[in-house]
């Protein structure tokens, strides 16, 4: 897709300012010394590096695709990473893979006809009505995690839905409704995954990190809170965007019922068949790649696909591809280099002598992993760092150490402040529907929506179900 409404921006003088602040930044990571006490050189340079890519993907003065590209020059050319091999440790990664498979079923799914007769059919359901096509997709998202549980996965086809489904209406791009439905695809939908143990990188990390959780124990844990989160944030874009949820769409000229086509059913069976080896992953233990692959060639195979490698060209978002690569590569010299461990230092170190102070250690466990998320662009390397200290300020403060950890998790995994921090979002923000500051702004009023779902609702949750905020 055209990124030249960004171009054209890209001229005006906050950007050209966000231009020279981000070179300046790159002076200050070749030339100053280490000013920090227990930081290192290399680990000052990766902090600056990773500060200029986000305030470059933020204010999109470049192409996305670009600046991810000039992080892994950065990273290697100022010494942050020890050489241009660790630099490109993101391109090793399964997860950008895993990505190109999800949204190569997309394409699938707009190539065999899926899209539009899913499309009308959720137009004819609507039966015009704005508000109606926001709340089909908001209600769908908890039963469509139990058959795709990646909200990757479902934000990768249902883009390709909706998108016909505004092309059907005559809903231009970047419209009220539109943009409802984008953010809640972006936003509210990565939570439906997380309630479920099998939803993805932040629910397996999470409970790997914490430790001893069974499927139902972390559904029984996740679900109320998760579900709240996710009523809230339906309730928020609502208000955000109410003038034009209530905008009246054209209906198109019904299109006659016809039977799933041959091309129809293999595709819809490649998905299903990649979801259901997603869902039964502890019995096989493939890496989510590995299908999302497998899924890539069987839809490709001439007779069973209904693609050729042109579609691909044109339909895939390549440069989420290397944004996710280079914001894993930001994570891993973070990691490596020591500055995501003094970061963590930093934020969370005042918090063990707030012992007689439960909820104050809950207050500001959220306001350091806010803080935190804001400038760690990927979640793994969010979940790994934060996550072990605040288990550690929880135990140092007499709070119960798995709590602190699901606070930290909900108060980063509730977010996206840019769209490189998240693969759904990226996605969606690929079509050009909300912009970067959209997201920001979105993304500021959901830390409130986390808070508040945190302090009135999970907190009491958890209490109930034997895991209280301090041991009895």
């Amino acid at each position: 897709m055209s990124r030249a409404r960004a171009a054209a921006a890209a001229t005006t003088p906050i950007r050209s300012l966000a231009l020279a602040a981000t070179l300046g930044i790159l002076v200050l990571a070749l030339f100053v010394p280490p000013m920090f006490d227990g930081l290192s050189g290399a680990g000052q340079r990766a902090l600056l590096v990773t500060l200029m890519i986000i305030v470059l993907w933020t204010t999109e003065v470049l192409e996305p695709g670009v600046t991810a590209l000039l992080a892994i020059v950065l990273l290697a050319l100022t010494r942050a990473a020890d050489g241009i091999r660790p630099a490109l440790q993101g391109f090793a990664n399964p997860v950008p893979y895993f990505l190109v498979g999800v949204l190569t079923m997309g394409v699938a799914v707009v190539r065999s006809g899926l899209a539009e007769r899913l499309a009308r059919s959720i137009l004819g359901h609507a039966r015009g009505r704005s508000l109606a096509v926001y709340l089909h997709l908001v209600l769908a998202f908890p039963v469509m995690t139990f058959l795709l549980p990646s909200a990757t996965t479902r934000s990768g086809i249902l883009i390709h839905i909706y998108d016909e489904v505004f092309a059907l209406a005559a809903v231009p791009r970047g419209a009220p409704v539109a943009k409802a439905v984008m953010l809640a695809l972006s936003s509210i939908n990565r939570l439906a995954s997380t309630a479920l143990l099998t939803g993805g990188i932040t629910p397996v990390m999470s409970a790997a990190i914490i430790g001893g959780m069974s499927w139902t124990g972390w559904f029984t844990l996740m679900a109320v809170p998760y579900y709240t989160i996710m009523l809230l944030g339906a309730v928020l874009t609502w208000a955000l965007y109410r003038h034009g949820l209530g905008q009246v769409l054209p209906t198109p000229v019904p299109a006659p019922h016809t039977p799933l086509s041959g091309v129809e059913w293999r595709t819809l069976g490649v998905i299903l068949g990649a979801s259901a080896l997603w869902l039964t992953d502890a019995v096989h233990h493939l890496d989510p790649a590995l299908p999302a692959l497998l899924a890539f060639v069987a839809l490709l195979i001439p007779g069973i696909g209904p693609l050729g490698w042109a579609d691909l060209e044109r339909g895939v978002g390549w440069a989420n591809f290397f944004v996710i690569a280079a914001s894993i590569s930001l994570a891993h010299v973070l990691g490596t280099s020591g500055a995501a461990a003094w970061l963590g230092r930093l934020l969370v170190g005042v918090l063990p002598g707030l012992g007689q102070h439960p909820i104050a250690v809950v207050v500001l466990l959220m306001v350091g992993a806010t803080a935190l998320r804001a400038l760690v662009p990927n979640i793994s390397g969010f979940l790994a760092l934060a996550l072990p200290i605040a288990m550690s300020v929880g135990a140092q403060a007499g709070v119960n150490p798995l709590v602190c950890a699901l606070v930290v998790m909900m108060t980063g995994d509730a977010v996206v402040y840019y769209p490189a921090q998240s693969a759904s979002a990226l996605v969606i923000y690929e079509r050009g529907h909300v912009s970067a500051g959209e997201v920001l702004k979105f993304g500021v009023w959901m830390t409130l929506v986390g808070w508040l779902a945190i302090l009135a609702v999970a907190l009491p949750w958890w209490g109930l179900v034997g895991e209280p905020l301090t041991p009895r």
